[in-house]
């Protein structure tokens, strides 16, 4: 054999890891003999983060751990005052029981029934403001939790699983891992939608196993009368007065959680590409309702006209049908509603109420168009309806009136339809004063209706000098009956030439001009 082959080596190894570094035992050699094989064990469960870096209950946001916000106007909480539940009290109950001896919490409900606001409420109710809460991502292997919350800082924590369906299985929350948490007194609370606890709760799996290890707290779609109308409501939040006024059908919570999705979905419906057309109709169904049409149920050939009143959005939205619009508008969100929901007759509309308070609420929305008003009116079903429509438009249409002689008018026509004349008088006189020639001939007409004969000449004659047709023949009438009036008296003190003219002038004035009604 080879001398220099037998001699032992002696001497440093110097071996190095190309590519960066390499953290794992390493086996330092000058030579192998044979072939190698390398080996790469994982660990055995994904390194969760410390205790130490949870938020504390008092400064986590219920938002990022899955509360649903309700609407994100500038300036508001993002979340209304919690309105207590029936179920709080044996909810808080629980929580107070898992707290002290480990264990686990499922609130169950159907979607948007308001599961996790009333979860969270609970928590924050129940638990001290420093207990540490650990809300995983749904997938995440929580099986080093209990060693972590053996070491330092384990004690007064709490494990969040909104959605405890994305937290089962083999790597997850398990019966083993359940059983250990409750021997360290972890409290874990959860949150399920009806299906999904129902499609896992029966059975022999390990997610059976978990769900029947707590009864859970069922949260009932509808809400009760006493939840609707609780015995001390927060009326300083605008939101929860419009939920109980404008829910409709639904429950508090839905109309509360869809309302922002339905804002967003129908604003960014009205890129050409999107649905324009949809996205008018909903705007016009909300104008409609911001005037006061909120229950009346709007025709199609309502919704048709409205249209004429957004001319660029009319002229977007011919890439889309009148059907089609009408289709996407009405199609079912969150298996809650659509953005239009059908009204009160046959084949009539109405919009969906948390849209309107939304669009009210924004400072950036757009005025309703002066001639959505006068549709309104037409459109209005019954007295309540026109007194709905009267009010909404002196509340919003008052301040711009004082220099816009067009919203006078629109005011004008309102109280005259509704039968006011004294007011519309005073409304139409503002827009003829500000140079509208077509309501001072309205104004002369109407104060000659209510015998102020004397102040209505100079409307008329006003309308009348500008061409309006109806002011100049009533004003002629007008005036040939106060001639007749004056030489009927001359022809009674015997003045032969007051005689002769009367009989002509009475053919004018034997039939007066109509004054308006309406």
């Amino acid at each position: 054999m080879d001398a220099e082959r037998e001699a032992p080596i002696h001497g440093e190894t110097d071996n190095s890891v190309s590519g960066g570094d390499f953290h794992a035992p390493v086996i330092q050699a000058r030579t192998f003999s044979g072939g190698v094989h390398s080996y790469y064990v994982s660990p055995s469960h994904t390194v969760l983060p410390p205790v130490a870096v949870w938020p504390q209950l008092d400064m986590a946001d219920p938002i990022a751990l899955g509360v649903r916000r309700t609407r994100r106007l500038p300036g508001e909480s993002p979340l209304p005052p919690y309105v207590e539940r029936d179920c709080d009290g044996e909810l808080g109950g629980r929580v107070l029981k898992v707290a002290l001896e480990g264990g686990l919490v499922v609130v169950t409900g159907a979607p948007l029934s308001g599961k996790t606001r009333t979860a969270w409420a609970a928590l924050f109710t129940n638990l001290p403001g420093t207990t540490r809460v650990f809300a995983p991502s749904p997938g995440t292997d929580l099986r080093g939790l209990p060693a972590l919350l053996r070491g330092p800082g384990g004690a007064g924590c709490v494990l969040w699983l909104d959605g405890l369906e994305g937290h089962l299985g083999e790597n997850g929350l398990t019966p083993t891992l359940l059983a250990e948490l409750v021997r360290l007194c972890v409290p874990v609370l959860a949150t399920m939608e009806d299906e999904a606890y129902d499609a896992r709760r029966f059975g022999a799996s390990g997610r059976a196993g978990v769900l029947s290890a707590a009864e859970p707290i069922e949260l009932p779609r509808v809400w009760s009368e006493s939840e609707v109308f609780p015995a001390e409501v927060p009326v300083e939040d605008r939101r929860l007065l419009d939920a109980v006024l404008w829910r409709g059908e639904h429950s508090v919570s839905e109309y509360l959680a869809v309302g922002p999705e339905l804002v967003e979905e129908w604003r960014r419906a009205r890129r050409p590409n999107a649905h324009p057309r949809g996205h008018l109709l909903v705007r016009a169904a909300i104008d409609l309702g911001r005037c006061g049409l909120r229950r009346v149920g709007l025709s199609q050939d309502v919704l048709r006209h409205a249209q004429m009143f957004y001319p660029q959005e009319l002229a977007t939205a011919r890439s889309e049908s009148f059907e089609d619009g009408l289709a996407w508008a009405a199609h079912i969100r969150h298996g809650v509603t659509g953005l239009l929901v059908p009204g009160g007759g046959p084949d009539t509309w109405a919009v969906f109420g948390s849209l309107i308070a939304e669009v009210n609420d924004r400072v950036d929305s757009s005025p309703v168009p002066l001639g959505i008003w006068t549709l309104a009116l037409s459109a209005a079903a019954d007295k309540a309806a026109l007194r709905s429509v009267r009010w909404n438009a002196h509340r919003s249409l008052v301040p711009a009136a004082k220099s816009d002689p067009e919203v006078a008018v629109v005011l004008g026509a309102i109280n005259a339809t509704f039968g006011d004349l004294e007011t519309a008088t005073y409304w139409y006189r503002k827009a003829a004063d500000a140079g509208h020639t077509e309501a001072a001939a309205t104004a002369g007409e109407l104060l000659a209706s209510l015998a102020s004969v004397t102040k209505a000449v100079p409307y008329l004659e006003q309308a009348a000098e500008a061409g309006v047709v109806r002011a100049q023949y009533y004003l002629g009438v007008l005036l040939a009956d106060r001639a007749h009036s004056w030489l009927s008296r001359a022809a009674e003190a015997g003045h032969p030439l007051a005689a002769l003219a009367l009989p002509p002038l009475r053919k004018v004035t034997a039939t007066p001009p109509d004054t308006v009604k309406e």
